[in-house]
Formats: structure tokens, C-alpha cells, sequence
């Protein structure tokens, strides 16, 4: 299978799950890990403008702003030190992720909204938790003024404003009841 090249300039979903559908995050410490691992790794080579870590996938919508070969490596060093990490930590050895990670390009706004949305959704579609209150999702990232490295201006333009950004992902129903092939 050949994968669909990260070119600087697009956004891109980039998502995967644990080898067997495993959890890949069996704590807090683990999530808190893994997005400090998001900075190390991506902060100077991408634009994060979503994400959600789930206990056995994880979604995070990008811009790539550096050469192929560069952000690849990046998401590379990213997923190898945290299942190195992960599996020290949890005394377990052999491949902690499904294959290589997926990468989608994006090239139509409105499909890039309904992914933002249907990401920070996660918790509600997977496990009927409360999205607007989880805690490893990015949406809270957009109704806070707190410093981020999520390009928070930018989204909430995409949306046409923050009660915009907010009304959105609460009446969107229609995710939970549609078949999204995301994952």
C-alpha cells in the first residue's frame, strides 16, 4: 500500500489505534506524555488544529510547514518515542500501533470543519462521554484564552467565530447518527 505523501502547505488527518484495537493510553500520564511529545516533535514543523487522544486511537488535523521528508520523520520520532515509552512503561514489547499511521489530505474548508468537529466529537461517538468537558481533546483549547500552540485564531476563523465554533459542535447530532469512515 502506498501512503499518501505529507506535503508542505496541506492539511492532513493523521490518525491510528493500538495493534488489535489495545489501548495505546491506559492513563492520564500517558495522554499528558504523548502531547508533550506532540510539542517536541511538531511544534516547529506543523500547525496543530485539532486533536483528540482516545484510550485506543488517536485523531490530530495538521498543516504541514516543512519538507516531506522532514514531518515525516517528525511524526516518525513522535510515535517510536512514545511506544517505546509506553511499553517500558507497561512492561510490553512488539509494535504498540496498527501498521504505519493514516494520513488523509484535506483540501475542501467545509470537509475540514466537519473534521474538526467530528474529532473533538470522539468522546461522544465512541464512548457517549461529554465533549466539551474532555480533557484530552483540543476543544477546550478554543474557548480558553490560556497560551496554545493550536492554531486557535485561525480555527476559530474557519468557523466563523468562537459562539459559531461552539454552536457547531453542539448541534451537530447528525455526526453521531452518520457513518464516517475515518477511522
Amino acid at each position: 500500500m502506498k501512503l499518501e505523501s505529507l506535503d508542505k502547505g496541506y492539511t492532513y488527518h493523521i490518525y491510528n489505534r493500538g495493534i488489535n484495537g489495545e489501548n495505546i493510553f491506559t492513563n492520564d500520564e500517558n495522554k499528558k506524555y504523548f502531547l508533550r511529545l506532540m510539542d517536541k516533535y511538531l511544534t516547529d514543523k506543523c500547525a496543530v488544529y485539532s486533536y483528540c487522544l482516545m484510550n485506543n486511537h488517536f485523531h490530530i488535523l495538521i498543516r504541514v510547514d516543512a519538507e516531506e521528508d522532514m514531518i515525516t520523520q517528525s511524526l516518525s520520532n513522535l510515535f517510536n518515542a512514545y511506544a517505546k515509552a509506553f511499553n517500558k512503561a507497561t512492561n510490553r514489547t512488539g509494535s504498540l500501533f496498527e501498521k504505519h499511521f493514516k494520513r488523509i489530505r484535506i483540501e475542501d474548508e467545509d470537509y475540514q470543519r466537519k473534521l474538526i468537529v467530528y474529532i473533538h466529537m470522539n468522546p461522544k461517538l465512541h464512548f457517549d462521554k461529554d465533549f466539551e468537558n474532555f480533557k484530552y481533546s483540543s476543544y477546550q483549547t478554543f474557548l480558553s484564552n490560556k497560551k496554545t500552540k493550536v492554531e486557535r485564531e485561525e480555527v476559530i476563523e474557519l468557523f466563523g467565530g468562537r459562539d459559531n465554533f461552539v454552536f457547531i459542535h453542539k448541534n451537530k447530532k447528525d455526526l453521531i447518527n452518520e457513518k464516517y469512515t475515518l477511522e
